[in-house]
């Protein structure tokens, strides 16, 4: 039983990124699981490869697809799995598939090839060592502000997608979040005839979305936040003193000032109640909140 769910990287926008090994799995799967039947038929046909059966798995089918695809995996098919554009399960349908064959005990196979997210990364100039994929960020309401607040404080270089009529708005939220000097890298139809990559700072992309209508679908790779400030014991105190003159209580206070300067909370809860002024909504030993 030959049996498989083979994961088929596919092109970002050059067709010559095909690789001969996915034209091979694509000519030997007995069915494609595919978001647009119309697209992957092109590929195909650029493949020079007779189609099998397409199933139409996106995002509103995946969920329904998973007990067709077992189905045929069952019988000892061999299923393989494409998106529009990149590797198939990377913001794309794909991972409750897989989910569903590994756990059901069939051979899940992939192809590698292209991905947005790791070209752009490649092409950033920011560091590449070590790196977060955060995909695209929830559009509305608590999670999307969570979501900005996590990005502002990651050390490591993050890569995010957005559609070209949600940058502007996603560019602002970000240069709000991070501040307006955040280095940023926008990359626009990677491999395609009009691919496009711009390097500077939040503050800039913004002004330049301003002046310019964003088209076609990009990757943001945005510089990890920069080490929080090693802060003395009077930095820290003027600090805590600040947070109070706002009306903080020195609970409040301990918590901002830790949390801006990365430091231990028991250091700054010592320096805070030997302030003058400690004294309304004192914070609680540490360990004991």
């Amino acid at each position: 039983m030959n049996g498989a769910l083979v994961l088929v990287a596919t092109p970002i926008g050059n067709l010559g990124d095909l690789s001969p090994r996915a034209v091979e799995e694509l000519a030997r799967a007995d069915a494609v699981a595919c978001e647009d039947t119309r697209r992957t038929g092109r590929l195909l046909a650029h493949a020079g490869v007779s189609a099998p059966a397409l199933l139409v798995v996106n995002d509103h089918t995946e969920a329904r697809a998973v007990a067709d695809v077992l189905r045929r995996l069952d019988r000892g098919q061999r299923v393989a799995v494409v998106t529009d554009a990149g590797t198939p399960g990377i913001s794309d349908p794909g991972e409750r598939l897989v989910a569903a064959a590994s756990a059901a005990g069939h051979r899940v196979e992939v192809v590698p090839g292209p991905s947005a997210a790791v070209a752009a990364l490649v092409v950033s100039g920011l560091p590449t060592g070590r790196f977060v994929f955060e995909g695209f960020l929830p559009r509305k309401g608590s999670g999307r502000t969570e979501r900005l607040a996590a990005v502002a404080a990651e050390r490591r270089t993050v890569v995010l997608y957005e559609a070209p009529h949600r940058l502007a708005r996603t560019l602002a939220d970000l240069a709000a979040a991070c501040g307006p000097t955040r280095r940023v890298v926008l990359a626009r139809e990677l491999t395609k005839l009009h691919e496009e990559l711009w390097r500077g700072s939040l503050e800039g992309a913004v002004a330049r979305c301003a002046e310019i209508e964003p088209r076609g679908e990009y990757v943001l790779v945005l510089d990890g936040a920069p080490a929080p400030e090693v802060a003395d014991d009077d930095t820290v105190r003027a600090a805590l003193a600040a947070a109070r003159e706002r009306g903080a209580t020195t609970r409040d206070a301990v918590d901002e000032v830790a949390t801006t300067f990365g430091l231990p909370r028991r250091r700054v809860y010592g320096l805070a109640v030997d302030e003058p002024g400690a004294t309304g909504g004192a914070a609680p030993a540490p360990g004991r909140r």
